[in-house]
């Protein structure tokens, strides 16, 4: 077993390959030694024996480790100041802790806690090995500890396959392990709160009988970007030197099984956020327009999750997408009207609404976009109206009216009785 250690709300992320031997000395409850520590702006050589990794926070100052012959760590391609895609809850400067954040870090690790503990566990949702604090150049930040795991199944999709979306068998596989996680989830009284593909993501096959340095070169050699100022004067403190490409997992054996991951937006009932930060395209209703949230919103996402899965895009545009727009095309995709108690808001915010839909409906959008006539269609036009059927019971503007997950898990169709 490989294990993998990443940074909760930080500017990199480390995918971390680990020997047998640190796991079995980690499963046993005892402290394995890390042979060097590492971060983007430099590397900590150790003595032979390592450091302790129960007390690896009071020793080193770093937001990362790794093994020095026998593991690999990458950060995002782009770090923090290019993407914004990744997230850290202390200042820039490294002087002091930035309040603004540290309640959804620490609800994030409460839900993780809450699912690590929970009667009967899911195949299908990432699993919280462990977590702890790590002090680096620009303050203090948590990591967590998790299987190994591959790649999304979008970058899998951009990777293997040509017709930018999955064979049909293959996303109704997918489409099943998923409702099994979410389903879990929604047991546990606990929302989600960003469901969509990049946060489904594959494991990997274990192969314990690989030599470590075989596995390592399957991952490929360590793609290294250094960071220049653009007036060529020095870096400032906390600038990495160099930032690296993830590594690319695609060419690893894969298992099938998939995972929900990513629990930066999840929430119990007990502790229910004002607003989500869902993609837009895939948001529920109800988050643009202020409404109550609880795990419902999970459902309109999954309805959203489902139409990219099998057609290979949402039913709703992510390029230069608004709220304005989105919920002008919810209203033409649902061939409905907004609930009484948004109208005033959505007057507002259209500006010129007139209360008419125009454009194709979900089905004949959902057949227009899978028999294009430049992708292969091993999906039949009876199968196509079934997924239709389903998605329009998720996409509902009342939270009251969308089916719930054990209903579309019973399904016929994905149930493949249909």
């Amino acid at each position: 077993m490989r294990i993998q250690i990443l940074p909760l709300f930080l500017y990199q992320r480390c995918f971390i390959v680990h020997g047998d031997s640190f796991v079995e000395q980690y499963q046993k409850g005892q402290s394995p030694h890390v042979a060097s520590i590492h971060h983007p702006s430099r590397t900590f050589p150790l003595h032979p024996e390592g450091i302790n990794i129960s007390i690896l926070v009071r020793l080193m100052r770093s937001p990362s480790i790794a093994t020095e012959e026998e593991a690999i760590t990458q950060s995002h391609w782009g770090a923090f100041w290019t993407t914004g895609d990744t997230r850290s809850y202390t200042n820039w400067d490294g002087e002091g802790t930035r309040q603004f954040g540290l309640r959804e870090i620490e609800r994030e690790l409460d839900i993780l806690k809450k699912l690590r503990s929970a009667p009967g566990s899911s195949q299908h949702v990432v699993h919280l090995l462990d977590d702890f604090e790590l002090e680096g150049p620009n303050g203090t930040h948590r990591c967590l500890v998790s299987e190994l795991l591959g790649p999304s199944v979008p970058d899998l999709i951009d990777a293997r396959f040509s017709d930018e979306r999955l064979p049909g068998k293959l996303a109704k596989a997918i489409v099943k392990q998923a409702l099994l996680g979410l389903d879990f989830l929604h047991d546990q009284k606990i929302a989600h709160g960003d469901l969509h593909t990049r946060n489904l993501v594959f494991t990997i096959a274990p192969k314990d009988n690989i030599p470590e340095q075989d596995f390592i070169k399957r991952l490929g050699t360590p793609d290294i970007g250094h960071v220049r100022r653009k007036d060529g004067c020095q870096l400032d403190p906390g600038i990495p030197e160099y930032i690296v490409r993830p590594a690319r997992t695609h060419s690893c054996p894969l298992s099938g099984s998939i995972k929900i991951v990513d629990f930066g937006e999840a929430f119990s009932q007990e502790n229910v956020p004002q607003t989500l930060h869902t993609p837009l395209s895939v948001r529920a209703p109800e988050v643009i327009f202020g409404g109550q949230l609880d795990y419902r919103v999970d459902l309109w996402s999954l309805g959203c999750m489902l139409s990219e899965l099998f057609v290979g895009q949402p039913p709703f545009d992510s390029f230069l997408i608004t709220p304005k727009i989105l919920v002008g095309q919810m209203q033409e995709m649902t061939n409905e009207t907004l609930p009484e108690n948004w109208l005033d808001q959505w007057r507002k915010m259209s500006g010129d609404y007139s209360g008419d839909s125009a454009g194709p409906g979900l089905q004949d959008w959902l057949e227009e976009m899978y028999f294009d006539g430049e992708r292969k269609a091993d999906l039949t036009g009876d199968d196509i109206v079934q997924l239709g059927r389903i998605i329009s019971k998720l996409l509902q503007f009342e939270p009251s009216a969308r089916a719930s997950v054990k209903e579309i898990v019973n399904d016929p169709w994905l149930r493949g009785e249909v």
